[in-house]
């Protein structure tokens, strides 16, 4: 009996060792847990910091890794690439899109034949980007190339002076005088063909800005859009990376940005004052760089301003559609929306 007692005890003795050893390991590997979520913590930190460092710089690389004066290499085959002198000592480069039905015949077609194409009757739009970038980046732009030329209109993409190959330094009167310049060259080609603008954020008081100088002219475009358009440059317009600055908010130190070190005023909100061009007026609801409130805004003085709600048009988008700055080019209502505008201006 007491030898059994004794085994007992033994066996309880080494259970419990074996139990305590257990709890060693258990904390051996909690601890070897936390050390490796920690060392992976740290490394995904390093990444971070990492690229917060190095993108603004790689930036300038990816967006000039386009040859501008190879629009076909973007998926533009009906496309031929010009180069415009605004004034001495500058040259801007101009992507020109035919329409749909000439998108075949333009095959191997050189500049000449398509000046000649300019005056075939069809809608002309000149378009003016955004900050940054170039006519072939962000994709947007090339979106909306499409769809004005699917629905069977002449495009005029235009990089302004200090963008893209554009030569020279970006200023509101050079980036003005741009738009003059290629409004001059359309209109000395296109015959009694209907030329618009459409200008897109940063464009849309660029394109505000030339519709001014040319009603002081005597001119004027036939159509003006504004999407995502701001009411005023100066402390009004927010840069189209805010959403980036919010997340990383010295970044725009370094971000390659042509107008960095230039303020424009671009004041779209007085301009509309003097336009008596019809307007039309497209913004999303969930713009988080230009608020929808300015698209109202600038909505109301034109109307006033023109003493009309049929010759201005304001249309949103909701923002349940997520198109928030630019994205408006996905939406599938945008041709029929364009061509209603369009037949507008021939009534």
């Amino acid at each position: 009996m007491k030898r059994r007692i004794d085994k007992s005890e033994s066996k309880a003795t080494a259970a419990g060792k074996e139990q305590r050893t257990g709890r060693h390991k258990s904390k051996d590997l909690n601890v070897q847990s936390r050390s490796q979520w920690c060392a992976w913590t740290k490394m995904g930190f390093l990444t971070l910091c990492s690229l917060f460092v190095t993108i603004p710089f790689l930036l300038p690389y990816f967006s000039d890794s386009v040859d501008l004066s190879r629009p076909s290499d973007v998926g533009l085959n009906y496309t031929i690439n010009i180069y415009l002198k605004p004034e001495e000592g500058v040259r801007v480069g101009v992507w020109y899109t035919v329409p749909r039905h000439k998108w075949e015949e333009s095959k191997g077609q050189d500049l000449e034949w398509f000046e000649k194409a300019l005056g075939d009757g069809s809608p002309i739009f000149i378009y003016l980007h955004g900050n940054a970038g170039n006519r072939a980046s962000p994709p947007h732009r090339i979106g909306i190339a499409h769809v004005l030329s699917g629905a069977g209109y002449h495009v005029l993409a235009m990089d302004y002076r200090g963008f893209g190959d554009s030569t020279s330094e970006p200023t509101e009167r050079g980036l003005t005088t741009d738009t003059l310049h290629l409004y001059n060259w359309v209109k000395a080609r296109s015959g009694n063909s209907l030329v618009c603008v459409w200008g897109h954020s940063l464009g849309s008081g660029v394109a505000t800005n030339t519709a001014v100088k040319l009603q002081e002219q005597g001119k004027h475009f036939d159509g003006i859009i504004l999407e995502g358009a701001f009411t005023t440059g100066k402390g009004g317009y927010q840069h189209p990376f805010t959403w980036f600055y919010w997340k990383f908010p010295y970044i725009q130190y370094f971000l390659f940005n042509p107008l960095k070190d230039n303020i424009l005023e671009l004041p779209s909100n007085e301009n509309l004052k003097k336009i008596r061009t019809p307007l039309l007026i497209l913004h999303a609801e969930d713009d988080p760089i230009v608020p929808f409130d300015m698209a109202k805004e600038l909505y109301s003085i034109a109307k006033n301003a023109q003493k009309s709600d049929k010759r201005v048009k304001l249309i949103s988008f909701e923002s349940s559609l997520g198109y928030v700055h630019n994205k408006l080019y996905k939406d599938p209502r945008l041709p029929d929306i364009i061509r209603e505008f369009v037949q507008s201006l021939m009534a």
